[in-house]
């Protein structure tokens, strides 16, 4: 593979447009092209092309006349592959469309039709934000930590607690709310900081994929297998292992793990004879694992005994003052990777962001100060610069304790008044109106963002996929 160009993934539904983008980017990039949102997360995910930028049209099958299917690839890429900068390109170019976009996870927006000066600083950009990222990536990780609140307090205190403990640690909370910066806290407190860090997104890869990066392979154990290799757990040797998404695991591949939790044993695809296995495990979710080990979606058995030391972590909206100290900390850090002048919020910019709830957590407070550089490096940000980076619809979610137990429970008194009342009762009917308004309710509260509006309703992303789909293909 050609290391010199860097490699862009290209998203869009229209042939003409692709191959002219094709044309136009080929000789500084190295492409592939996708036209629909599954081609798009087979490509990101292929352990042969790996890309380090995506360039998405919001306007994808099935309905190529809304935003909806570029949203969700945006949601879906941003969490398989954390380190991919996206762009959205779009001629749906509404200012709540660009801004939705860049809270879901795009770091810039370009409107079609776009000259290609235009595109290829666009991009430029977001390569440099890239390699800024890799620049001072052990620093990010740290920066998740940073605060002076009880809710971080609490956090650091644990992080610290449980950094020498050899058992598993469960880090629960919400998209982009700095479950990585805890799992690196916790390697580098620990006696094993000298030894490797290796992360895993359980979502990234297929079942046979993530078992074979896991776990290793023998030659000639599935096709294309054309020398042994080592997995994970075995390059990872005494230090940490980092299973981000691990709700997502496959059953087959949770059965696995848990062996190697339990015994430290593990067997590589092809062989018989087991290996041993002295790596500390973290695993980290956003959904909720006791209520999916109750449906079988997740093993009763592994979620215990990841449990046993569980670490939460708060959401940006909850953590106050924390948030300028976090803000200050990345644009300092940014500016100075990328040689600029730090910009500076005035007054009324300060109020309206006390106001803000970061829907995107720490992921998008981050993003927001490297735009904000990108386009007032030594300036002053008024309030309206501000808020053009901001999804100004988003609402936070409501604390858990804030909804009433009973809520959305109807009573048999109701019911019975339902059934004597309506004319013409249809159970599946009346089912259906509430799985649509809750559905509804989860996406509104979560802005969009497929992966907490599951983790509300408390169903896998993938059966939300399915019955969205399903409610499309009936309208």
């Amino acid at each position: 593979m050609d290391t010199a160009r860097p490699r862009l993934l290209l998203v869009d539904d229209d042939p003409l447009i692709l191959e002219t983008l094709g044309f136009v980017l080929g000789g500084e990039y190295q492409i592939r092209t996708a036209s629909n949102r599954p081609e798009a997360i087979a490509l990101a995910t292929s352990v042969e092309f790996k890309p380090q930028l995506a360039l998405v049209d919001l306007g994808l099958p099935p309905d190529p006349h809304r935003p909806d299917e570029g949203f969700r690839l945006i949601v879906e890429l941003a969490a398989l592959v954390p380190d991919l900068k996206i762009l959205a390109l779009s001629g749906q170019t509404s200012p709540q469309n660009a801004r939705h976009a860049r809270t879901l996870g795009a770091v810039d927006f370009v409107e079609k039709p776009a000259s290609p000066e235009a595109l290829k600083a666009a991009l430029a950009r977001a390569l440099n934000w890239r390699r800024a990222d890799e620049g001072i990536a052990p620093q990010l990780e740290v920066a998740g930590l940073i605060g002076q609140s009880p809710s971080m307090e609490r956090l650091r205190k644990q992080a610290h607690q449980f950094a020498g403990s050899p058992f598993p640690v469960l880090i629960v909370g919400e998209s982009g709310s700095g479950k990585e910066a805890v799992a690196r806290a916790l390697h580098v407190q620990s006696s094993r900081a000298a030894q490797p860090y290796l992360a895993l997104n359980c979502a990234a890869l297929t079942e046979s994929l993530i078992e074979a990066t896991l776990f290793g392979h023998a030659k000639g154990a599935f096709t294309g297998a054309a020398t042994a290799r080592a997995g994970y757990f075995e390059e990872v040797g005494e230090g940490t292992l980092f299973l981000d998404e691990v709700g997502e695991l496959p059953l087959g591949v949770q059965a696995k793990l848990l062996r190697v939790l339990e015994n430290g044993e593990f067997q590589r695809l092809g062989e018989t004879q087991p290996r041993k296995s002295q790596a500390r495990v973290v695993a980290a979710t956003n959904r909720d694992l006791r209520r999916l080990s109750r449906t079988g979606e997740f093993r009763v058995d592994l979620y215990h005994r990841l449990s046993v030391l569980t670490i939460e972590t708060p959401p940006l909206r909850d953590l106050g003052d924390d948030r300028w100290l976090l803000f200050e900390h990345f644009v300092g850090l940014y500016a100075k990777q990328l040689a600029v002048v730090p910009f500076r919020l005035d007054e009324a910019a300060r109020q309206r962001w006390n106001r803000y709830p970061f829907p995107g957590n720490v992921r998008e407070l981050r993003n927001i100060a490297i735009r904000l550089l990108a386009k007032y490096p030594g300036g002053m940000v008024d309030a309206a610069g501000l808020v053009a980076e901001f999804d100004v619809d988003a609402d936070p979610l409501p604390a858990a304790d804030a909804v009433p137990a009973e809520v959305g429970r109807p009573s048999v008194t109701a019911a019975m008044h339902v059934l004597r009342e309506a004319g013409d009762f249809h159970l599946d009917d009346w089912l259906a109106q509430w799985e649509k308004a809750y559905v509804d309710a989860a996406l509104a509260l979560s802005d969009g963002n497929m992966t907490q509006a599951a983790r509300l309703l408390g169903v896998n992303r993938t059966t939300l996929y399915s019955r969205l789909d399903s409610r499309r293909d009936k309208a």
